[in-house]
């Protein structure tokens, strides 16, 4: 079914206003919400979760939850710690997990990904480790998944590189943040533009096939001429993809809320978001979501590759390591999140110590109904878009039949119908972090409002 016209105009437009008035609300990297999720009744036998699983490939995840140093607006499930004999138990506490997950490894893996935290934290032969256990147990082929690690620029060094290399990482990401000092040293991150820019030179004397920069906009003292100079002097290395995030303030992270502009003052986050984009399509990037632009061509793995799809809507998702999540169709689970240096200790102090990891007793079950609105929400949210006939096949409905609130994307002009794809564009993918946030259940909400950050 297509779009209907269902709301008047003065409904419309009203709704949009708000939008406009809170663009920034929660970022939905991915739905249900992480505090959203609860201890389960029962706990659930992995072999039973992943049994019928339908997804025909795989992406593997391995979390790495140490950090040189934790940023001011870090919320991740990250713990700052240096020590290697605290990354080896948590390495061979890892290994133990994926023995016991090996055999639910059924479908071939499109995807890896090491993420964190900073992985490259890792002394190098604990990093080759990772690496071991993807390839020989958990059977991973670098020869058909695309590969990609995480880092930082002060982990950056040739041996590891080297590593990266030997196992055919195809993509490196590398958080900066901004290439100022002064705004660097604003959000807690203790970082010399001259050690970026050392690290930079070495990753291009590799020469994986996709570098991916991260920067924020938003950062206390920042400008439009500065956010330029910092995104030009990204731009300077020519990476094969940019994310640009906006800044947030979370519970018990270092920045407050102070620190941000204040509800009805001039909010500068929009503006940048504008700037950015206008600035990376001059230089020939298209852009994919709200955070995500790509160079114009960039394939994204090795020549030798030949990588096998993973659909969008990232089913199949096994997540190995403490903080990591797994995603089946029907189930998501994890192990508990926290932000606060005790809480998250003891969570990997629990994890390091547990001989077995053969059951989820922490997560979310996913009903039709949220089902629905993930498939909707990983769509709408990428350029990729929403295509109503998978939808209409998978849920034996139409998208506007059942969420007829859709019509406000297309009324608004957020968002059109073309070819079968319900598509935003730029303006609509601005809004992102509050038309996620709208799109959210009242279950989920609720629960998301309950839940105490440990």
């Amino acid at each position: 079914m297509t779009e209907t016209a269902v709301y008047p105009k003065e409904h419309v437009q009203t709704w949009k206003k708000e939008l406009a008035a809170a663009p920034y609300r929660s970022y939905l990297y991915s739905y249900p919400h992480k505090t959203a999720y609860r201890t389960f009744e029962q706990p659930k036998r992995l072999s039973e979760l992943w049994k019928n699983e339908p997804a025909e490939s795989y992406f593997l995840y391995m979390h790495i939850p140490f950090c040189g140093a934790r940023c001011g607006f870090c919320n991740l499930f990250t713990l700052p710690d240096k020590r290697e004999d605290v990354h080896k138990r948590y390495v061979d506490a890892l290994e133990r997990q994926a023995t016991q997950w090996a055999e639910l490894a059924n479908r071939p893996f499109a995807r890896f990904a090491i993420g964190g935290g900073t992985p490259t934290l890792l002394r190098p032969d604990q990093l080759e480790r990772l690496f071991d256990i993807a390839e020989n147990i958990m059977g991973l082929d670098r020869a058909q998944a695309s590969i990609s690690v995480e880092t930082s620029p002060e982990t950056i060094d040739s041996e590891r590189l080297g590593v990266l290399q030997a196992h055919g990482v195809d993509r490196v990401s590398m958080g900066i943040q901004s290439f100022i000092e002064a705004e660097a040293a604003a959000i807690y991150r203790p970082q010399n533009p001259s050690e970026v820019r050392r690290a930079l030179n070495l990753l291009q004397k590799f020469d994986f096939p996709l570098l991916n920069l991260d920067l924020i906009y938003g950062l206390p003292g920042q400008t439009r001429e500065s956010w330029l100079y910092s995104l030009d002097e990204a731009l300077h290395y020519e990476p094969g993809e940019i994310f640009i995030y906006p800044l947030y303030t979370r519970e018990h992270t270092i920045l407050k809320p102070g620190d941000m502009p204040a509800a009805g003052t001039d909010d500068p986050r929009m503006d940048l978001y504008l700037t950015a984009c206008e600035r990376l399509e001059e230089r020939g990037y298209q852009q994919f979501s709200m955070r995500r632009f790509a160079r114009k061509g960039t394939v994204g793995h090795s020549p030798s590759k030949s990588p096998i799809a993973y659909g969008c809507q990232e089913e199949g998702m096994m997540g190995l390591g403490c903080g990591a999540r797994s995603y089946t169709r029907n189930v998501h689970y994890a192990s508990r999140y926290g932000v606060s240096r005790r809480a998250t200790e003891s969570i990997i102090a629990d994890y390091v110590a547990a001989q077995r990891y053969d059951h989820a007793d922490y997560g979310f079950e996913l009903d039709r109904a949220e089902q629905r609105l993930r498939f909707v929400l990983k769509g709408i949210l990428h350029s990729e878009g929403l295509h109503l006939d998978e939808y209409a096949e998978r849920f034996g409905a139409g998208a506007f039949e059942e969420l007829p609130q859709l019509n406000l994307l297309t009324q608004s002009g957020l968002a059109a119908v073309e070819d079968g794809v319900l598509r935003m564009g730029r303006e609509g993918l601005g809004y992102s972090d509050s038309i996620g946030d709208w799109l959210i259940s009242e279950p989920v909400r609720e629960r998301m409002q309950e839940f105490v950050l440990p």
